[in-house]
């Protein structure tokens, strides 16, 4: 009996567990690879970090003008800048310049960001890093989730490589 009703406690939160997950993923966005040929129109440019010589977290977001989202970064206001009415082709190389920005750069990804029903919002634009510095070449953890049509934008360094920086005693990216 006993064992029977700890099943049952496992299966309600299990379903429980599943029933957030499953309205919560809804809110978050997916990304996929892109080609800078891809990029047509006009764009607001969001120019994430180059705070100060080893800022690792600089990222440029390129949010696809006349659609009904509007993207918003999850930092104070002094960490990015953002121009608008911004054509495709300046849009992409005035990014390509900013991605470029810390020592130990090695090359860009771009990638295109889609809302829920699949439509292309805007593009991300991101370093990818020598590995023999961090480790892996890819370090930022981007995150976009809506909210009505605001796309609510989380860029960091990702934790375990500021924990192993921490613990290596050289503190950089605390």
């Amino acid at each position: 009996m006993n064992t029977l009703r700890t099943l049952i406690k496992m299966l309600l939160f299990f379903s429980l567990l599943t029933f957030i997950y499953s309205c919560a993923s809804d809110r978050y966005l997916r990304t996929e690879r892109a080609q800078p040929a891809e990029l047509a129109g006009t764009y607001t440019l969001f120019l994430h970090g180059v705070r100060y010589s080893d800022d690792v977290e600089n990222v440029a977001i390129l949010d696809k003008e006349g659609d009904p989202y509007s993207f918003e970064i999850h930092e104070p206001e002094y960490d990015y800048t953002v121009k608008k009415g911004v054509s495709a082709k300046e849009a992409l190389e005035e990014a390509e310049r900013h991605v470029r920005h810390h020592q130990d750069f090695m090359r860009s990804r771009l990638r295109k960001i889609f809302d829920k029903e699949g439509n292309i919002i805007g593009y991300e634009l991101v370093p990818l890093y020598h590995i023999n510095r961090f480790g892996e070449s890819d370090v930022l953890y981007i995150d976009y989730m809506t909210k009505d049509n605001r796309v609510i934008t989380t860029i960091r360094m990702k934790e375990y490589l500021k924990e192993r920086d921490r613990e290596s005693g050289m503190g950089r990216f605390d």
